[in-house]
């Protein structure tokens, strides 16, 4: 069974507080030059003033669920995916439907670090298949600041937070937005401790009393980590056009996970793809993980980089290790 789905809206939400180069000069041995040269990052927006996962999505699905003309009591199923929720027991679908005034419905997260949104995609599209009427709302949202050890200049100055929403439906006439035309998504647990959090997990719990340890941050090979980034995000893009009978020529707008310049340059030679049709917002953002997709999607979408009839190709890389592709038609 094959059901067309269709992006019906979109949304991002940010928190207020930014941290910039500046900022860290003052918190840990860098500068502005060193992590602009290694990562194009300039700033990042971090949950200081108490924001959650699920208040971050929120934001972005109410945007979501105003450009896609509905109501949330129309939606269906909820998917959200997040490693860092608002809590383990209830989820973070369950409280953002309950922040939304829905019940009632399926409320699930998925985990997959930054490939989140792109697996709760393929989640949407199977449900959607399941039940053509399915109104899907998607959020992707990760608070990394609550996992940062911001003693560590190797990682804390990567990563910020952030949340992007969709709301997706079986396609039909008179519908306007991305058409999903596909999705391909794949993962390699034998690799996954390059890049973790193991602290707090089952594997590794802590009892009453115990001092939080280093494992309770992100702990990442970061020279690893992006060799199998650059490998893994470009074979998988390269897929999905051979795919569909299409080369690079016939991509409009390639947005890749945000994770830094060096990575997102390398996969666009790799790809051969023209710098003028690689959409970047790391800039601003840093690494916001399952949002990193999302978050640029709306922003291209918003500021006209993606167009009407415009065919783009989404690309993304996460620890577990997971990643995926999505090609869209707007």
């Amino acid at each position: 069974m094959n059901t067309s789905c269709i992006i019906r809206g979109l949304g991002h939400c940010v928190p207020d507080s930014v941290l910039t180069n500046a900022d860290f000069e003052r918190m840990v041995d860098t500068n502005d030059e060193w992590i602009v040269t290694r990562t194009g990052i300039r700033e990042r927006h971090v949950a200081l003033k108490g924001e959650t996962c699920v208040d971050l999505c929120h934001g972005a699905s109410v945007q979501a669920l105003k450009q896609a003309g509905m109501e949330a009591s129309d939606i269906t199923h909820v998917v959200l995916a997040t490693f860092s929720p608002d809590a383990f027991i209830p989820s973070a679908a369950c409280m953002l439907s309950h922040r939304l005034g829905i019940s009632g419905r399926m409320a699930m997260d998925v985990s997959a670090a930054c490939s989140g949104f792109l697996y709760a995609l393929e989640t949407a599209r199977a449900l959607i298949a399941l039940h053509p009427q399915a109104k899907v709302l998607l959020a992707a949202c990760d608070i990394v600041s609550s996992r940062v050890d911001y003693t560590d200049r190797g990682t804390c100055v990567l990563f910020g937070d952030g949340a992007g929403a969709a709301v997706i439906t079986a396609d039909g006439p008179g519908l306007t937005g991305g058409r999903v035309l596909d999705v391909l998504v794949s993962s390699d647990g034998a690799v996954g401790d390059l890049l973790t959090i193991k602290g707090g997990g089952s594997g590794t719990p802590y009892k009453l009393g115990d001092a939080i340890r280093r494992d309770f941050f992100v702990e990442m090979n970061g020279r690893e980590v992006y060799k199998h980034a650059v490998r893994a995000m470009s074979s998988i893009c390269e897929e999905m056009l051979t795919r569909h009978g299409l080369t690079t020529s016939d991509v409009d707008v390639f947005i890749p996970h945000q994770a830094n310049l060096r990575i997102v340059e390398a996969v666009g030679k790799r790809l051969d793809m023209p710098e003028a049709k690689v959409f970047t917002n790391l800039q601003k953002y840093g690494n916001t993980s399952a949002a990193s997709v999302p978050l640029a999607l709306s922003e291209a979408v918003a500021e006209g980089f993606v167009k009407p009839g415009s065919l783009v190709l989404l690309g993304t890389f996460g620890g577990g290790f997971t990643w995926g592709s999505g090609l869209l038609k707007f």
